[in-house]
């Protein structure tokens, strides 16, 4: 890219010219990539990004938001925006204009609009009706949304192209990170995409693709003989000893802004509508706080359809339930679930730092916090692709068993419109799905009747 707040070189000459508030460049007929510049002016004084400031989500505590943040008394922060400038700069077709990109919710986003994002093209995922599963759970409006499309086949890619392009702007240049699995991958490669050092610290049992994902891009890699929490500790000890940013779930505010794109995404697939039912598989929980946050500021904008909000349903597998024990319970704080054990590693986190903004938007939204049955697993993700032909992760497949519980009990209707978010690609989990495929001797006769008959 050529000097900051320029076009790029290779932008197509009809974009020339061309400014606005989050406008994303696009490429050309040739199949350039898209350029994401967008510097903003307005009359007066010119416009860097929305952002207003940062603000406690345990207390409201304001903090500036032109200095590097983590965390409040321990707990997560807002990202907070001027909206009503929002929307007077920018509308919803306005948007829609746009490439289908991540960053064109840009007056949304925290970067400022004259820099580059740290990005591999994440473009919006599909909204999948799946009307053959439906039909077998009773449900006539069944939708999947697919993240598993997204650049690192899982939607960590949408935290981590803005938390990396803030580390970025704020001039960092070691990050560190425990992971169950994704996430680690997911830093690992916005981090080579930006030049940055990594460390990435994962329990020893974490999915070896996982694992090689991070080792591919070049991240400094270490096993753990323990959970996340472990691997948590051993990044927040170290931090003052070698001066790497702490990149955990909710421990800096940016990663949120980028799963809340979830939201911002669903709500324009549904032609700014919400639908009746979510279910979200939650382990830290980023994915359903943002959403929730997303509708908010989208209402704020008066950018949605009516007052109706849909009810969040977190999912958890019953080998790691602390939000589960903590709405059965009516607590706002978790308590740490012991013995946490799932084939589904994304949810297992037996302590969340947002555990009290999970449980206040779950219970905000007249939700549910549901456990599923770990047995389960291997049966839902191959009964999902099967019907669906979307190659669903452990974590989603929990989703499944727990939506079928709720029809059966009657807390979910059959005529409501319920969506599944997918959260990731099956193929990451080969340890979850344990084969033993039929072999053929190619010097031995066929029996093709035995071989249509699965025999």
């Amino acid at each position: 890219m050529g000097p900051r707040g320029q076009l790029c070189a290779n932008a197509s000459r009809s974009d020339r010219g061309k400014t606005g508030p989050g406008n994303i460049r696009g490429g050309n007929s040739t199949g350039a990539p898209y350029h994401y510049l967008s510097p903003y002016r307005e009359p007066g004084p010119a416009m860097t990004r929305y952002v207003t400031h940062l603000e406690s989500a345990l207390d409201g505590t304001r903090l500036p938001a032109d200095a590097v943040q983590t965390v409040h008394q321990g707990r997560p922060l807002w990202v907070r925006y001027d909206l009503a400038a929002v929307r007077r700069a920018v509308t919803p077709a306005d948007v829609a204009g746009r490439p289908p990109s991540l960053w064109r919710y840009r007056e949304l986003l925290p970067l400022p609009f004259d820099e580059e994002p740290v990005t591999l093209g994440e473009g919006m995922t599909p909204l999948l009706p799946c009307p053959r599963l439906g039909r077998e759970l009773g449900l006539s409006r069944l939708l999947v949304k697919d993240e598993s499309q997204l650049p690192t086949g899982s939607f960590k890619s949408r935290g981590m192209t803005v938390a990396v392009s803030m580390a970025k702007h704020f001039g960092l240049t070691r990050l560190a990170i425990p992971t169950a699995g994704n996430a680690g991958g997911a830093l690992a490669v916005y981090g080579a995409r930006a030049g940055m050092e990594v460390f990435v610290f994962m329990p020893e049992d974490t999915p070896l693709i996982n694992q090689m994902e991070a080792h591919l891009a070049g991240a400094r890699v270490f096993l753990v003989n323990g959970l996340i929490t472990d691997c948590g500790r051993v990044v927040r000890e170290g931090t003052d000893r070698l001066g790497w940013f702490d990149v955990s779930t909710l421990k800096e505010p940016y990663r949120l802004e980028g799963k809340k794109t979830m939201g911002l995404e669903l709500v324009e697939q549904l032609g700014g509508r919400l639908p009746d039912v979510i279910l979200y598989p939650t382990g830290g929980g980023t994915g359903l706080i943002g959403m929730a946050k997303a509708f908010a500021e989208l209402r704020e904008l008066g950018w949605l359809k009516g007052e109706h909000v849909p009810r969040l349903i977190s999912c958890q597998s019953e080998g790691c339930a602390p939000i589960v024990r903590a709405f059965e319970s009516g607590q706002r704080f978790a308590e740490p679930f012991a013995n946490a054990r799932t084939i589904a590693s994304g949810l297992r986190v037996p302590a969340a730092v947002g555990d009290f903004m999970m449980l206040d938007a779950i219970r905000g939204s007249g939700g549910l916090a549901v456990a599923g049955r770990e047995g389960r697993i291997g049966e839902w993700m191959r009964r999902v692709t099967s019907r669906e032909g979307i190659a669903i992760c452990p974590e989603t497949a929990v989703c499944f068993d727990c939506l079928e519980t709720l029809v059966k009990e009657g807390r979910v209707g059959p005529d409501e419109e319920v969506v599944v978010f997918n959260t990731g690609a099956a193929q990451k989990y080969p340890e979850a799905v344990p084969l033993d495929l039929p072999r053929l001797d190619r010097n031995r006769p066929i029996d093709y009747a035995a071989l249509a008959g699965g025999r």
